[in-house]
């Protein structure tokens, strides 16, 4: 299962030792909403090699600023405090699947 997080518990999780794998979305947004169980099946799939949560765009405006985040669902790989990988938008498992084995 993938953990909602709040701006200071991403602060933290980004500076450590494993990957952080982000998924930004809002509660209003059907492409986050379909999203959503493909990446609770890869937080099972990569559990060893990264850590999942997603963050509301809505709730942590300034992480979302930060990051120039202009379009939802939009998954970001953080390793050692920087984004290293984006997709933007649904994925099918397949997809993620191929992404998350390439950027982790």
């Amino acid at each position: 299962m993938v953990e909602n997080i709040n701006a200071e518990k991403f602060e933290e999780l980004i500076k450590g030792d494993k990957p952080v794998v982000c998924d930004f979305y809002a509660d209003w947004c059907g492409p986050c909403k379909m999203l959503a169980p493909v990446m609770d099946k890869m937080s099972e799939e990569f559990a060893d090699k990264a850590v999942f949560v997603k963050i509301n765009v809505e709730e942590s405006f300034e992480i979302a600023s930060r990051y120039k985040i202009s379009s939802i669902p939009l998954v970001i790989i953080f390793k050692n405090g920087e984004a290293s990988a984006k997709s933007l938008g649904y994925i099918s498992s397949s997809e993620a699947s191929k992404f998350f084995s390439e950027n982790l």
